[in-house]
């Protein structure tokens, strides 16, 4: 049983002053996924209901629709902004359709007025997926109020990291209710499982070096694969679309102390982000190389700078041996997953933009 400290309610608390939300709730868990999962228990997701998210998105986020029973439903991607091709989502929707994921991309907004329309339209319920999103606005509404309900990670690579970590906003009072419930039902992280958090923090904040970036990156991917080290994601979630044991834990009170900490730190880290991203946007542009589109209802929060390459593998060695620190999302339309794809329900060939950006 999960409990309430004062460090979740002062961590909660800021989250909601940070997203400018005055109703509903927050509640939070060991990682976003755990998060996703929450909510669609809650939104009550029946075995066979179909859930419709963009084919180019990470593994983890199919995995707990599938876990509940629901089937996921890939439509393919907008080739500028990288999320769900709002003009495709009708030709996916059957009777068994439930929910529609609007997935913030790279830290960019769907364009949640056109999905809004269809929704209504057909009677679903919108999920922003936010694991990119904290910081980016739609319309002047910070991501993940634009929904019924959203989750964001907080994993080492997200907009502020907690090392790992989950964390749901819903604005209604109902839903919250539910998910609170799940919040103190969960398990929570055992005392080894947090001391393993807490010198995996401790080496990245002290150690991580432009220099080590690389080696580490492929240390830390091999050794979270084999179940060796507290990864973001554990073997057994990509080998196969089985629910782990104890997948469903709450967050720590060390997740959340740190969360505190880097929530008082996140303007400055944000205006700091966008920065750089305009800096890229002259470089790139005087190169004769098009910037990340951004476009009129979105304001990009810039978790990741999207470019497309001729050749990626050497474009990461010549990264490696400036020792520049690139990332390769997405690997394929359900990262990082390369076979095996019709575990996920997902079918190759079907979703040729979001296939071809993942290659």
């Amino acid at each position: 049983m999960g409990h309430v400290s004062q460090a979740k309610i002062k961590f909660k608390k800021l989250l909601m002053h940070q997203l400018n939300a005055d109703s509903g709730g927050m509640t939070l868990f060991w990682k976003g996924r755990v998060g996703l999962f929450a909510i669609l228990k809650a939104l009550n997701l029946q075995p066979g209901d179909e859930v419709i998210m963009p084919a180019y998105t990470c593994v983890v986020v199919p995995n707990p629709v599938i876990y509940l029973g629901g089937i996921p439903v890939y439509v393919d991607v907008d080739s500028r902004t990288f999320n769900i091709d709002t003009e495709k989502i009708e030709s996916k929707i059957t009777p068994q359709t439930r929910f529609i994921l609007a997935q913030n991309t790279y830290g960019l907004s769907s364009d949640l007025d056109a999905i809004n329309e269809i929704a209504r339209k057909y009677k679903l319920r919108i999920i922003e997926d936010c694991a990119h999103g904290f910081g980016g606005y739609y319309k002047e509404r910070p991501n993940g109020t634009n929904a019924e309900a959203s989750f964001f990670s907080t994993q080492w690579n997200k907009p502020f990291s907690t090392g790992l970590g989950g964390i749901v906003f819903t604005p209604s009072i109902q839903t919250h209710k539910k998910l609170l419930q799940f919040e103190r039902d969960f398990r929570q992280p055992s005392l080894k499982e947090v001391w393993l958090l807490r010198i995996l923090y401790f080496v990245r904040e002290h150690f991580l070096t432009p220099t080590l970036y690389w080696q580490a990156v492929s240390a830390y991917r091999w050794l979270s694969e084999r179940n060796l080290i507290l990864g973001s994601s554990q073997g057994e979630e990509l080998e196969d679309a089985i629910k782990p044991k104890s997948f469903e834990k709450g967050m720590s009170d060390f997740q959340a102390k740190i969360g505190l900490a880097q929530l008082e730190n996140f303007p400055r880290l944000q205006e700091h982000r966008l920065w750089v991203a305009d800096k890229y946007d002259r470089i790139v542009s005087d190169l004769g190389i098009e910037p990340p589109y951004q476009p009129e209802y979105a304001k990009h929060g810039y978790l990741k700078y999207p470019l497309l390459v001729k050749n990626r593998d050497e474009f990461f060695k010549l990264a490696e041996k400036a020792k520049i620190e690139f990332g390769d999302w997405f690997l394929s339309p359900i990262h990082p997953v390369q076979s095996g794809f019709e575990k996920w329900n997902y079918h190759w060939g079907e979703n040729p933009i979001g296939e071809k950006l993942s290659q």
